[in-house]
């Protein structure tokens, strides 16, 4: 460096400068130099090194590389290289005078602190490709544990800009920091207790990404994007987003479906209420008229028989020979106690489609028939009239 000072210096003076106008001219000239080649460096990580990375890790058979090499994690780290040059050359310019250089010394330094800040992040957020669409529950604890080493990353990053700005040692502004453990400890509070909440609702398999979840209290119905340490992010059907804490989901209840999609089917639980007036002895017209629409046998009706009975047989029986239905499960047709709106008939069964669009039109199928087929048995479905 001093040779080229001399050289730039020489070229100035055949210029014909003299004096501080040659002094003053000399330090730009080598300023301008000292930003060429940080630039020049830049340029050679970005258009040179970081597609010739790139290139290398897709020919590559493993996957990881492709992961941990990507574009922004590179282009972080190309950031620190021109920084790095600067560092090294532009005081070395400015040394007959001290305190301009001690200054961009500084500055310097703490730009490639808070450059190397962000390549680390980056590159932890680079982990992130290795999830699916769902996450298993060691990968959301890599995850948290991830959250937890960039907030670690960020406070040391802080601490060492400030060490830099006031001139002092990082492990002093640690040292006095033991003092101040109390503040910390409010202003960390809600990281801390997200923490925990996440670490217990992955302990013991409550959540993952790509759940399904409800949550009457806060108006959540749908599927977990991403959980971080201070919140839950669920897209509900809607589109809207809705970002909770997870120390609400583990002090509150909330409703996963998650075994159901692993499941066998999605469960079915619809109620009708019959008028208690419709409710009767079955004639010999009305059986007669059921062999006919072959809804039941001559055999299965000896004797005094209620029509509700031969109805909730019958239903029961066409939900088993329904190939939507999963007859493994439980299914059944039952009565529940009487109310002053008539008496309620339960349906309950399980659909092997469990996508909401497609269940819900087995399900619309279902009912429908049921509600076709009542008045045959010579029942009628409870009805409010207005009296006008």
């Amino acid at each position: 460096m001093p040779e080229i000072n001399v050289l730039v210096e020489n070229l100035v003076r055949n210029i014909g400068l003299t004096g501080q106008a040659l002094f003053i001219t000399t330090h730009i000239v080598l300023t301008l130099l000292v930003i060429l080649a940080a630039w020049i460096s830049y340029l050679v990580c970005h258009r040179l090194i970081m597609p010739m990375m790139v290139k290398i890790a897709a020919k590559t058979e493993v996957e990881w590389d492709d992961i941990l090499l990507n574009p922004n994690t590179l282009k972080a780290g190309c950031k620190i290289v021109p920084a790095v040059v600067v560092w090294a050359l532009l005081p070395k310019v400015y040394y007959h005078f001290l305190t301009v250089e001690e200054i961009l010394t500084r500055i310097t330094a703490i730009y490639i602190t808070f450059a190397s800040m962000h390549f680390c992040i980056e590159f932890i957020n680079s982990f992130k490709g290795f999830e699916g669409e769902k996450r298993t529950a060691l990968q959301q604890y890599f995850h948290t544990f991830c959250g937890v080493i960039k907030i670690a990353i960020i406070f040391i990053a802080v601490i060492i800009m400030t060490a830099i700005a006031i001139d002092r040692s990082p492990t002093t502004l640690l040292a006095g920091l033991g003092a101040t453990s109390a503040v910390l400890m409010l202003v960390f509070k809600d990281t801390i207790t997200g923490l925990v909440a996440g670490i217990r609702l992955t302990s013991n398999d409550m959540l993952h990404k790509g759940d399904w979840i409800t949550v009457d209290k806060a108006g959540i119905n749908g599927i977990v994007e991403d959980i971080t340490l201070t919140t839950v992010k669920v897209r509900n059907f809607d589109n809207t987003i809705v970002t909770i804490t997870p120390q609400t989901l583990v002090d509150d209840s909330f409703q996963n479906w998650l075994s159901m999609w692993n499941g066998g089917g999605r469960r079915v639980k619809r109620v009708i209420y019959f008028d208690f007036r419709s409710i009767c002895l079955v004639d010999t017209q009305l059986k007669e008229q059921l062999v006919n629409k072959k809804y039941m046998k001559k055999e299965e009706m000896n004797g005094d028989v209620v029509n509700l009975t031969l109805f909730r047989r019958y239903v029961e029986r066409w939900l088993k020979d329904r190939d939507d239905v999963n007859e493994e499960m439980l299914f059944m047709v039952r009565q529940l106690e009487a109310t002053n709106t008539g008496l309620p008939v339960e349906i309950y069964c399980f659909v092997k489609q469990k996508q909401w669009k497609p269940y819900e039109h087995h399900l619309a199928e279902i009912m429908e028939y049921i509600y076709a087929i009542i008045p045959d048995f010579g029942l009628r479905v409870y009805q409010r009239y207005s009296d006008k």
